[in-house]
């Protein structure tokens, strides 16, 4: 090889190497490695770049907005490597999901209600935030959460019940797997089919797969679906504060992605019906004590490291981002 040759291929790799790694300030790469170590996230050198890149423009737009006055804090999440359009593909309802063709059936009742409620304080009604992984299940998440919550007021009893078995056997009633569903429908397919299993002997495993039900192996049931449509919102907090936990579809836009704490609401989401998509569980609801703000309490299923410990607070009262479009629960 010529001495030409060799200097060439060294330019050549330093030119690449150049490409790859973009000039961002020493201080973000530190915060890159510190947060890579806490997440247990491992790259190759092209993979590097890449999220280390996304990384440092989320952190901008997270300290940009923490800088501002807002309701709410954004913060550094297992999400921080991410755009918003890969977290969209891996986290929520890639099918669209309406609720407009859902008709309510809750009774209201006339008050009062308490000015707060918190089941996860009441008993032991609220099993801890799971984590759905790499899939569009959340649907399956906030329909078990809530069975779970409902069966144990009534029966004394918290169990942990299958989310796999919504993602694998509930597509008859207009679910799919980890491209989406609604909770009011996974209901009814829990109602039709005779019960669901536990977690325990139908294991999750965040993606699609044949159907696995045993009969004989049901641990809860649904004897009818119950479906909250009032966009004021006073019907769920009638169902929150009297009854139990209630299911619920929003519009996630990208700033709820970096939610970190504080009560969320936002101008970039919509409140119609035909934008849902991602699903959740009221547990309860309150005023902040500063400024007064009414909320919602809301479990989420991105594990207990998103977030309040996995949970967060949404404005209540005004529809936001469509919560109040695509509510239900049911009854055992």
């Amino acid at each position: 090889m010529s001495r030409f040759t060799a200097a060439v291929g060294v330019f050549t790799a330093l030119i690449y190497a150049v490409q790859l790694t973009p000039l961002v300030p020493l201080e973000d790469e530190y915060h890159f490695k510190t947060w890579m170590s806490q997440h247990s996230k491992d790259y190759d050198l092209t993979e590097y770049s890449y999220r280390l890149r996304i990384f440092t423009e989320n952190k901008r737009t997270i300290d940009h907005h923490n800088a501002g006055d807002h309701s709410f804090k954004m913060g550094l999440s297992q999400f921080t490597d991410m755009t918003f359009g890969e977290f969209k593909k891996s986290y929520l309802l890639t099918e669209p999901q309406n609720c407009s063709a859902t008709k309510g059936n809750h009774v209201v009742s006339s008050g009062p209600y308490p000015d707060s409620v918190d089941w996860r304080e009441l008993g032991n009604f609220v099993t801890p935030v799971k984590n759905q992984g790499h899939c569009g299940s959340c649907w399956t998440f906030s329909t078990t959460g809530c069975l779970e919550s409902v069966t144990a007021i009534a029966r004394g009893k918290l169990l942990l019940l299958s989310e796999q078995q919504l993602v694998d056997c509930a597509q008859a009633f207009n679910n799919h797997g980890c491209n989406g569903g609604l909770p009011s429908q996974a209901f009814e397919y829990i109602r039709y089919n005779g019960g669901i299993m536990t977690e325990a002997d139908y294991p999750y495993k965040g993606s699609d797969a044949p159907c696995q039900f045993v009969p004989g192996l049901e641990a809860a049931f649904v004897r009818d679906v119950i479906n909250i449509t009032s966009y004021d919102e006073k019907a769920m907090v009638d169902a929150v504060a009297r009854l139990n936990p209630v299911s619920l579809g929003f519009e996630v836009t990208s700033d709820f992605m970096h939610y970190k704490e504080g009560v969320y609401t936002s101008s970039m989401c919509s409140n119609t019906t035909d934008t849902v998509n991602h699903a959740v569980l009221a547990v309860g609801y309150g005023v902040e004590e500063e400024g007064g703000a009414p909320y919602w309490i809301v479990k989420n299923s991105w594990g207990p490291s998103w977030g309040i410990d996995g949970y967060f607070l949404i404005e209540r009262g005004r529809n936001m981002c469509g919560l109040a479009a695509c509510s239900s629960y049911p009854l055992v």
